[in-house]
């Protein structure tokens, strides 16, 4: 099976990231993307994070109904940072007959070689860089190390700006959040009184 990873915080899950990953499933033919919600992450604070129960449920409503679209719990099982390579060793251990896609913003592969061990990442699985600009392929890939031997897939979605941070600083606000998040999520987060400041 090709299968694309699809890692992030997704907290919460918001249709930015569901557009993504149909995106990339439908222009990269992938079988299966996994959403794999992180533990600890690399370069933000970890304690800040809504619990891992909550954000697997809300991708676990956000993605009901889709078969191609898993929820992975692989690194909320250790507890140690969850670094991209260490995951994608593991996943292919565990899965050696199927082909990995690594979903990324085009603007994360200028990062991309500060990564830990970015060249055992190429290795491990192709990169798929989903571009919201402008920028060509070139000019997303210039900054790679040439003697990195990395497959990278530029992939083009519409331009939706939706982001986490400004989602729950609405729900703090008061503010509401339908249509960018699926309509179960927000039931959800109301439910479960997620994002709410102090004093509301």
């Amino acid at each position: 099976m090709r299968l694309g990873i699809f890692g992030g915080a997704f907290d919460p899950v918001h249709n930015g990231h569901l557009l993504l990953a149909e995106q990339c499933r439908e222009q990269c033919r992938l079988d299966q993307v996994w959403f794999v919600p992180t533990k600890i992450p690399p370069h933000k604070d970890a304690g800040s994070l809504s619990p891992d129960a909550d954000r697997v449920e809300m991708l676990k409503l956000a993605t009901a109904g889709r078969p191609e679209f898993v929820v992975s719990e692989i690194e909320l099982r250790r507890e140690d940072v969850s670094w991209t390579v260490d995951t994608l060793r593991q996943l292919c251990d565990e899965h050696p007959d199927d082909e990995f896609f690594l979903l990324i913003g085009a603007d994360s592969l200028r990062d991309f070689p500060t990564w830990k061990e970015p060249g055992s990442i190429a290795e491990l699985a192709s990169v798929i860089a989903v571009n919201r600009g402008e920028a060509s392929l070139e000019e997303l890939t210039a900054d790679l190390d040439p003697g990195l031997t990395c497959k990278v897939q530029l992939v083009t979605m519409p331009g939706i700006s939706i982001s986490a941070t400004d989602l729950r600083r609405r729900v703090s606000e008061g503010k509401s959040i339908r249509y960018l998040v699926p309509r179960s999520v927000e039931e959800f987060i109301q439910a479960r009184a997620l994002f709410r400041s102090s004093e509301s």
